[in-house]
């Protein structure tokens, strides 16, 4: 039997259990996971904050794995092992979601976090319980429009501009959200935390072969 042993930032949820419908938000920023607590549903939804870039877990021992400060404290929120100990039936939380920022640094932390799941709790992965949240990156605003209109990308934001005004003869304007803490609360909710409406993808090991020959194309 695993021990269990709360990581002093997480802020825990009421259900537990694999078949729960828990989940363990991993929020990148202190600032972002305070702003998911205050959103999120407590009976449910459970949120662990990480600063800065995680260890690249791939190519690291298990040992440096269980001593590094964010992963360590991932493992402990979970209540499992890692690697041939890794047991989905002791895992406290019926899945995991990685929520951090739409910019580069964002990407490359939920990339690294993919990785560590990939490399050390596979099962996780082959299970379909892990998932990454696509935050929206900005909102198009226009005196011709009622409410502001998200995009999740550049590419995105320019396609909705065109399409809204093919003419180019309409005021619009991108503006970008400075990172999770600065979306508004509602937005946050309906776009990271709600199930029902928010953009979530569901991870794989196809996706972490990418992220890993991405990241590191000669292993």
């Amino acid at each position: 039997m695993v021990l269990y042993r709360q990581p002093i930032k997480l802020v825990d949820c009421e259900v537990h259990g694999d078949g729960s419908d828990s989940e363990l938000f991993i929020v990148e920023g202190d600032s972002a996971a305070g702003a998911v607590e205050k959103m999120r549903d407590s009976r449910y939804q459970a949120v662990l904050p990480i600063q800065g870039k995680p260890l690249n877990a791939v190519k690291a021992s298990e040992k440096a794995v269980r001593a590094n400060l964010f992963l360590g404290a991932i493992i402990d929120a979970m209540g499992v092992e890692i690697n041939d100990k890794f047991s989905l039936q002791n895992c406290r939380f019926d899945s995991i979601v990685l929520l951090c920022d739409p910019d580069a640094d964002g990407i490359h932390c939920a990339t690294l976090l993919l990785l560590f799941f990939d490399r050390w709790m596979r099962p996780l992965v082959d299970a379909q319980k892990l998932w990454m949240i696509r935050p929206p990156l900005m909102q198009i605003v226009s005196p011709s429009l009622q409410e502001p209109i998200l995009a999740y990308s550049e590419e995105e934001g320019q396609l909705l501009i065109k399409k809204l005004d093919p003419d180019g003869k309409k005021e619009f304007s991108k503006q970008r959200f400075r990172g999770l803490a600065s979306l508004p609360s509602q937005q946050l909710h309906r776009t990271c935390i709600d199930a029902k409406t928010r953009r979530a993808e569901l991870m794989t090991t196809q996706d972490a072969d990418a992220c890993r020959k991405l990241l590191m194309p000669s292993s």
